[in-house]
């Protein structure tokens, strides 16, 4: 078994949407960043990528590149699923807290959490998605940002010998 981090935090600004966990999110505000800027799927990313060992969301698609400007993070997250299934492992569990002061994001957890399930072809009950308010701490308190942390577990797929 292998175990991975990941953290990614994005800017709240107007005039985009708010995608979290590949799911739209009613907000006045959405995530500034070079694709869809997922701060959810970012840090999964990341946390599968860290537990392979196989480096992170910036190496692998970099904001320098024009291929992925308002690109999905949903496609982002097909391909690096491909990629570490490719190396032998499968993913056994994922656990996800994101960190918003505003929206409430209570009654979307179970959909983004089905919706990264979906995208990993895991079941359900293996990725769990909490939320969390700053308590007004912080860029993320004071509605400037949401973040979000990703643990991953993987296992290697068994080898014949």
């Amino acid at each position: 078994m292998r175990i991975g981090i990941g953290y990614d935090i994005h800017r709240l600004v107007k005039g985009r949407r708010l995608i979290l966990g590949g799911i739209e999110i009613p907000h006045k505000k959405g995530l500034l960043g070079h694709s869809d800027a997922d701060a959810v799927i970012h840090a999964v990313i990341d946390a599968v990528l860290g537990a392979a060992a196989l480096g992170d969301i910036g190496g692998l698609f970099p904001d320098t590149d024009p291929k992925y400007k308002g690109i999905a993070s949903s496609k982002l997250l097909l391909r690096v699923n491909k990629f570490v299934r490719s190396k032998g492992y499968h993913i056994g569990n994922i656990d996800i807290i994101v960190l918003a002061q505003e929206p409430k994001l209570t009654m979307f957890k179970k959909r983004m959490a089905a919706n990264i399930a979906r995208l990993l072809g895991i079941a359900p009950a293996q990725v769990n998605v909490k939320a969390k308010t700053n308590e007004g701490l912080g860029v993320i308190g004071k509605k400037e940002a949401i973040a979000a942390y990703a643990v991953a577990l993987l296992e290697e797929k068994s080898l014949a010998r």
